[in-house]
């Protein structure tokens, strides 16, 4: 008896998913629970698991895409892989070398130009796969559709610093989880939204939709492409709330366990193109979004405090907003506002 693997409903948008990679080759003997072949999406990348014991047939190669409810393979379930060939070692006789006569001397040709290159040889092709496709569309929307307008500041991150620094151990030892930068971040996002509420909401043909919550996206980068999973509620979240609902999206996302639920229904983004070392960015909304928050590295730099020049670690902010709902006067209130929280996190605590 043969089981058929078939491509899973994967969301109620999605329409093909992609063979992204074969767990066993054809022909292979599989076990039941064991992941057999990893798929990806526009929105995530599932893997599937044998149903039964048995050997494995491939219908569908990789880089292959096909339509939801395609039978990409099947289990023979019972069946015993072949084994391999065995090869008769050649007789002595065999393996002993026959005497050539020597060869005449022939006289070297003079020297050819090099014939051009093939340029097939100097490039490779290689289908988009649907994450980058649907992320290609969804920048290029966003520039299309959003009168998108970027404004700068830097934050002096000493006092973040310290109280990380302070309260670490006893942080971890309560929670489980690090204290990180991100969640004080989310949480003076919030803070600002409650400040400045004109940019916790968005355009929708001629109407302005106005959120009364707080589910910030926070933008991820993996192997296949950047994804922004949603942090529901996070005015109701403690900071070790918080920095596990990252942990936790982190991992998923690594394990290719995202869920279409998880991507869906944020106000807002913060993106942290610091750990990657950048200095300066300017993000690209995260559309219906109207705001979207970037981090950049910590750099120790002269500042002029008291008057006095000391090195303090800064770091560049950047958000950039949509200019047809938002106000220059507005946007430089709400980055200000974060800065503030940032570099007073204890008054944040206090929501002051």
């Amino acid at each position: 008896m043969a089981q058929e693997i078939i491509i899973p409903q994967l969301g109620d948008s999605i329409t093909t998913a992609l063979i992204a990679r074969w767990h066993r080759a054809d022909g292979e003997t599989v076990r039941k629970g064991e992941c057999i072949v990893t798929l990806e999406s526009d929105k995530v990348a599932p893997e599937l698991e044998a149903e039964a014991d048995g050997v494995l047939s491939i219908a569908v190669s990789e880089g292959e895409e096909v339509a939801i409810g395609t039978v990409i393979g099947s289990i023979a379930e019972g069946a015993v892989a072949p084994a391999p060939a065995v090869t008769t070692p050649k007789s002595v006789e065999e393996e002993v070398p026959v005497a050539e006569a020597p060869k005449p001397v022939v006289a070297p040709k003079p020297a050819q130009p090099s014939p051009p290159v093939d340029d097939d040889s100097r490039v490779s092709r290689k289908k988009m796969s649907p994450l980058r496709r649907k992320i290609a569309s969804h920048l290029v929307n966003a520039q299309q559709t959003a009168a998108i307008l970027t404004t700068f500041n830097e934050v002096d991150m000493t006092e973040v610093m310290k109280l990380r620094k302070s309260v670490q151990e006893d942080f971890i030892a309560k929670h489980g989880v690090k204290l990180g930068f991100m969640s004080f971040f989310v949480k003076a996002v919030v803070q600002a939204l409650k400040d400045v509420p004109s940019i916790n909401a968005r355009i929708d043909g001629t109407d302005i939709i106005e959120n009364h919550f707080y589910d910030v996206g926070v933008a991820i980068g993996t192997e296949k492409g950047l994804i922004v999973p949603v942090l529901r509620d996070c005015d109701r979240k403690s900071f070790a709330e918080v920095e596990q609902d990252i942990l936790d999206y982190a991992t998923k996302a690594k394990e290719g366990r995202i869920d279409f639920e998880d991507l869906s229904g944020g106000v807002f983004t913060v993106s942290n193109g610091g750990v990657y070392g950048s200095l300066l960015s300017t993000p690209i909304l995260n559309p219906p979004q109207s705001g979207i928050l970037g981090m950049h590295t910590i750099q120790q730099r002269p500042m002029a405090i008291n008057g006095e020049v000391v090195i303090r670690p800064m770091m560049y902010l950047a958000m950039s907003y949509d200019h047809r709902l938002v106000d220059g006067k507005q946007a430089v209130t709400f980055l200000i506002r974060i800065k503030d929280c940032l570099e007073n996190p204890t008054r944040m605590l206090l929501e002051m």
